[in-house]
């Protein structure tokens, strides 16, 4: 399995990870706004992924490490959220 798909499993998993943030956290103040970043990253790095600059940018060793630290981060965020 190649980078690129396994980045589209983490953008599945941002997207699944803010609808059960959305669902759980329903009375919590400003739970727009951090569903939007958790589910927004996953949607943008799905659509990269298919993208044909996209793909050239998640191949690039640089764009990869960026990408992987910025998923992580959100997941994080997420958690801790």
């Amino acid at each position: 399995m190649s980078s690129l798909q396994y980045l589209r499993f983490v953008a599945y998993a941002l997207f699944a990870i803010g609808l059960i943030n959305l669902r759980y956290q329903s009375g919590e103040s400003n739970l727009a706004l951090r569903t939007l970043i958790i589910v927004g990253t996953g949607v943008i790095i799905f659509v990269l992924s298919y993208l044909k600059v996209g793909r050239r940018l998640l191949i690039h060793p640089v764009g990869k490490v960026l990408t992987w630290l910025v998923a992580i981060a959100v997941i994080i965020f997420a958690i801790v959220n």
